[in-house]
């Protein structure tokens, strides 16, 4: 999924680091409020895991490739898409800098796509799931949009830039990535409630229970 160097003319990778940096600004605005120490090692986990998936790539065909991301796993891991686009940025920096994969040019793109798309896509979907249809299912299904719809925006703005045309972009973008999705919802699914099982308190709805309890019982006592 990453986009190389060349892909995208150098005015509209302008508008995506942008919009990248917009985005960065209220991810790192979010870690300054929410990220303690104890959830600092969990992320940098994370975040060599997510290094290791987006490694192994399956070539695409028109020259990009098909991979996991792990950003819908972030997000709802931490409860919020801009754990997401700091995890994923800083994967996307070291990728781009030192293993020339993804062009630093397309950074800004690649981070809207699967910082930001995957991350925003992946917690929401899951958030408005839970209920419905229940907590593992819900991991599942919105791991897997969210990485289907971060390559397909990944191929609309290919098609834009005139590097090959929307339709077999989808196609194949699309249509790699619906098969990957498969593998990275199992992958989300067991990592997430692997957690929960062994450490439920490093899971961040968990933490907001923790807290929540004891405001409740001050407002009882307060109440008799």
């Amino acid at each position: 999924m990453h986009i190389p160097d060349g892909f995208i003319p150098l005015w509209q990778c302008a508008i995506y680091y942008v919009i990248a940096i917009v985005g960065l600004y209220f991810a790192v605005k979010w870690s300054r409020k929410n990220l303690s120490e104890k959830n600092i090692p969990l992320m940098a986990v994370l975040a060599a895991g997510i290094f290791a998936i987006m490694s192994m790539n399956i070539p695409v065909p028109f020259g990009s490739s098909g991979h996991m991301v792990g950003a819908a796993m972030v997000a709802i891991i931490f409860c919020s898409p801009w754990a997401a686009v700091i995890v994923i940025s800083l994967v996307l920096l070291i990728q781009g800098l030192f293993f020339g994969d993804g062009g630093l040019t397309c950074l800004g793109a690649n981070i809207l796509n699967m910082g930001i798309c995957g991350g925003f896509v992946g917690y929401y979907t899951f958030k408005a799931l839970r209920k419905p249809v229940g907590k593992t299912l819900a991991i599942g299904i919105a791991s897997w949009l969210a990485i289907f719809l971060a390559a397909c925006l990944a191929a609309v703005e290919m098609a834009i830039a005139g590097t090959f045309p929307l339709g077999l972009g989808l196609l194949y973008m699309g249509g790699y990535h619906a098969m990957i999705g498969i593998f990275e919802a199992i992958i989300t699914v067991v990592v997430i409630l692997g957690i929960e099982k062994v450490r439920p308190d490093l899971l961040a709805w968990n933490q907001k229970k923790t807290v929540s309890e004891p405001e409740s019982e001050g407002s009882e006592v307060k109440a008799k």
